[in-house]
């Protein structure tokens, strides 16, 4: 079996990229380095069944040999990286999906798209179930990336309709785990390089806003038996325990024992007051719930930022 993954060399690519290869699969990974790093795959680069091409998938993608399955997870993710690539996100959720789903038809091969919670938007319904069609400002300073999944998922479902592609679609919500950027602009890492090197911990808002955050593994199995499923539209894959940023930002302060206060800011615009996933028909469907609690994901999470910190020599 050969998969081609998109931005496998970003935080999520490259737990993929593993799991694959531990699979027994051959794994091609396309990135074209704007957010991945040559450091996620780095271990993988000598393993006989991995190959790595620098690509950009905006662009038109040729691929020789037969292909069993093409994911899409090329984008940017955090809303510091979409905002300064925003006509870039916009072609890879756009170009990029037409791209790797012409691949898929051409090889008669599954396709897996990565979608986000992000098409809720700032939802009315929480948690959200995939029934629900969102509240999104399609012109604010996010919809470069909300609106390019949007579109992405249009036109996935319209490749299968139309040109009976297997084609399959994972919302996936707030995602974390070793391998994430430092301070990359979401809350958890933001949270533990503050606390880790000593900065005030900022909180956007008052903090009452609310995220569900999934340990990267879990969402790693919840992809692969969608992938493996008979299910074509959107499958939510997070975790459905509900935290507040504020008591969130507490948590990570105990763990590290970090001394310094938590500051607010101005929430940005469009920022969702509550994320969390329904995940009934991923329970039905795929038999899928996560394991790793809260907890232990980020006693896991924490040291590999703690060895990331102490490497830039940046320490408290």
């Amino acid at each position: 079996m050969r998969v081609v993954l998109t931005g496998g060399a970003g935080f999520l690519g490259s737990h993929l990229c593993d799991y694959f290869i531990e699979k027994g699969w051959d794994v091609l990974c396309l990135d074209n380095l704007v957010t991945g790093a040559n450091s996620n795959i780095s271990h993988l680069l000598s393993h006989p069944r991995f190959k790595f091409q620098k690509q950009d998938v905006s662009q038109f993608i040729e691929i020789e040999g037969p292909v069993d399955a093409v994911m899409h997870f090329a984008s940017p993710a955090s809303p510091p990286d979409y905002l300064k690539f925003p006509i870039q996100t916009m072609k890879v959720g756009a170009l990029g999906t037409h791209n790797t789903l012409g691949l898929a038809m051409a090889k008669k091969a599954k396709f897996l798209l990565a979608s986000t919670s992000e098409c809720y938007g700032d939802p009315e319904v929480s948690p959200q179930p995939e029934s629900y069609w969102g509240h999104v400002n399609p012109v604010g300073p996010r919809g470069v990336y909300d609106e390019a999944k949007r579109f992405a998922e249009a036109i996935t479902m319209a490749y299968h309709r139309y040109h009976g592609v297997d084609t399959h679609i994972v919302r996936i919500f707030n995602t974390y785990g070793p391998r994430m950027r430092l301070n990359d602009g979401r809350a958890l890492p933001n949270f533990l390089y503050q606390a880790l090197v000593g900065e005030p911990i900022t909180v956007y808002g008052n903090g009452k806003q609310t995220r569900s955050f999934c340990y990267v593994s879990d969402l790693v199995e919840g992809i692969y038996r969608l992938l493996e499923s008979d299910e074509h539209e959107p499958t939510n894959i997070g975790n459905p325990s509900e935290i507040t940023i504020l008591e969130f930002a507490e948590r990570v302060r105990k763990l590290v024992g970090a001394t310094a206060p938590i500051v607010f800011h101005p929430l940005p615009q469009d920022d969702p007051k509550q994320r969390c996933p329904d995940i009934t028909k991923a329970k039905r469907i795929l038999k899928w719930e996560p394991k790793v609690g809260l907890e232990e994901g980020l006693k896991r999470t924490y040291e590999f930022f703690r060895q990331q910190v102490g490497a830039t020599g940046k320490t408290k």
